[in-house]
């Protein structure tokens, strides 16, 4: 079904609210609040419970935070959603580029004679909240760790999801959860692990659940201890259905006792500080605990996936490539006759994929822009924004689907008509970055950072750029955007066999068009070449199979192997998703895979 905005999200409501919020403050001797995006787990995506910095703002992007202070309440973005905040937030708010400009920094701008700062503190991590004291403590400004004050205004506050878990079988995982434990705890004779992110329990335990939209995790914590037992906490009632899954060497426990529970932990304890909140390392700080700070075992073997999982994001890919050709080939002969808006377009997208009978969900509200709609990177239509799909425009769309065998994410961007030579020359620019990723060989220990700007050099050339990195990792059945891997400036974690990652250079034209084209590629040990020493190299797996505009395609900018990749990915489109269309949708996908 079609989602706009969530009900939290009421972008007239702003002053009002924002105005209850500094009464709120003022009666509390606070001159300033931060509003994080996340929730208790650190979550990129929350529950309808947990967007409060939608309900204060109404700015719905997936990062970003506020600032509330007496005078000023900044609404801090990046380069994805310097247009949509403007859209989203009345002008009581005000836009502050991050993280060009540092919270530290306007902090001490704005608060020139000093004051306190109140945080929730399961709502920041240990390391930003460190930083954050460290930087402001010689200026005067003290931070306060403080109940939720939002929470103390928002009456209408939606309810906790309580659906309750299930397991994800070992023929869709690879690797048994009592393996797993056994794998993470092999080197160690003492202590105990903190795991607070939703998707790491849910790779740990094999579990999935329906707590965030979108995103098929628990909303739990979990003490994972040296013999590789764990104490899971979660709600009793959503966890009666996975009790055999779990076995016994898994307890579950309410989560009222996990406060509780820290305080009794003996020997080393260990919490990753990224993405720990700052209210557990206080529990253990007070309860005067070992506390050693240690990555999330669970992030970098989740990013790496199993045999298993690799064969079944390949399956996925293929049921969701051949619904998005019969997307869009019906796209391509409705969008002339005129009469589409983009929920439109969205609507049919989605029932295409519904259409599969396969679909748990999709991944992300699907971004369809059109025109300058599609300058704004992660724009998300709602009845007031819904726009018509016009003659000789771009429509950019990016979506993706959950199912249980894996996650997709894709954008295209086509024309509807006649393109100029504009949108020619910047689509090819675009698609000879993404062009550069995928043929890309390269040494192991190599991480994103190093491979940003080959996704980039032929926009570069050109003087042009795109504010976003060029991919994220992906999640099996898990979250569409998964860490530690990435293709970005940012990027330091070394890639490694199995990592999924989006590829996915664009360029925007604010107030005229955006051009996004994304595959998800697989990290793979590179096949042997000859002439080559004896260097560990790695390579990409192309999972994504849905053919590319070949009207936006300015053949004579590319080179000989990159008019080879093309043609060779459309004859492989063809011979792969061919089977699994007919009709019109077959007539079409043939047409759209001629060699250029």
């Amino acid at each position: 079904m079609f989602q706009t905005f969530s009900a939290s999200s009421a972008p007239e409501q702003g002053p009002a609210r924002l105005s209850a919020l500094r009464e709120q403050l003022d009666k509390s001797g606070i001159d300033g609040l931060l509003v994080p995006r996340t929730d208790r787990w650190q979550g990129e995506y929350v529950a309808a419970c947990d967007e409060r910095l939608a309900w204060l703002t109404g700015f719905t992007g997936s990062a970003g935070f506020a600032v509330v202070l007496p005078d000023i309440a900044g609404v801090f973005i990046d380069g994805r959603y310097r247009l949509q905040v403007r859209d989203q937030t009345a002008d009581v708010y005000t836009p502050v580029h991050w993280p060009e400009t540092s919270l530290s920094d306007w902090l001490i701008a704005h608060l020139p004679n000093g004051g306190t700062v109140a945080y929730d503190p399961w709502l920041h991590t240990v390391t930003e909240i460190t930083d954050l004291t460290d930087k402001l403590a010689a200026n005067g400004i003290d931070l306060l760790a403080a109940p939720n004050q939002i929470d103390a205004i928002w009456t209408d506050r939606p309810a906790r999801p309580d659906a309750p878990f299930f397991a994800q079988p070992l023929e869709l995982t690879g690797e048994s959860h009592a393996d797993k434990r056994a794998r993470l705890t092999a080197d160690v004779d003492t202590g105990h692990w903190i795991i607070t992110l939703p998707d790491s329990i849910a790779w740990l335990l094999n579990i999935r659940a329906t707590d965030i939209p979108r995103n098929p995790v628990p909303h739990a914590y979990a003490i994972l201890h040296h013999d590789g037992t764990v104490d899971l906490f979660a709600p009793l009632g959503k966890c009666t259905d996975i009790a055999e899954h779990l076995g016994p060497d898994v307890t579950v426990h309410p989560p009222e006792d996990f406060d509780d529970a820290l305080t009794q932990l003996v020997g080393p304890v260990r919490i990753d500080p990224r993405v720990c909140a700052d209210a557990i390392a206080t529990i253990l700080s007070d309860a005067e605990a070992e506390v050693v700070h240690a990555n999330d075992p669970c992030i970098l073997p989740k990013a790496c996936k199993t045999e298993v999982e690799i064969a079944g994001s390949h399956a996925a890919h293929l049921r969701d490539g051949a619904a998005m050709v019969q997307f869009l080939a019906w796209l391509d002969g409705a969008a002339p006759m005129g009469g589409l808006t983009e929920i439109d377009v969205v609507q049919q997208l989605e029932t295409f994929r519904r259409d599969t009978n396969m679909l748990r969900d999709i991944s992300f509200e699907t971004i369809c822009g059109a025109g300058p709609h599609g300058a704004i990177v992660h724009y998300r239509v709602t009845e007031d924004t819904d726009r018509p799909v016009r003659p000789d425009e771009l429509l950019l769309i990016d979506s993706g689907g959950q199912y249980v065998d894996g996650t997709t994410d894709i954008t295209r961007t086509v024309i509807v008509g006649t393109p100029s030579a504009e949108h020619r020359d910047r689509y090819t620019r675009v698609l000879q970055g993404m062009i550069a990723i995928s043929r890309l060989r390269f040494p192991k220990g190599l991480s994103g950072q190093h491979l940003d700007a080959l996704a980039r050099a032929s926009l570069w050339s050109a003087g042009l750029d795109y504010d976003h990195g060029t991919g994220h990792g992906v999640g099996s059945y898990l979250c569409v955007h998964e860490g530690p891997q990435g293709i970005s400036r940012r990027s330091t974690v070394a890639l490694e066999p199995g990592m999924i990652l989006s590829n996915e250079p664009g360029y925007y034209r604010e107030g005229a068009y955006g051009i996004r084209i994304e595959n998800l590629i697989v990290c793979v040990t590179a096949p042997d070449l000859v002439g080559a020493d004896d260097r560990p190299m790695l390579s990409f797996e192309t999972l994504t199979r849905v053919p590319f505009d070949r009207r936006l395609i300015a053949a004579s900018m590319l080179s000989a192997g990159e008019l080879d990749w093309i043609n060779q990915y459309h004859a492989d489109t063809l011979k792969l998703i061919g089977p699994l269309v007919e009709g019109a949708a077959r007539d079409w996908l043939a047409q759209a895979c001629q060699p250029l």
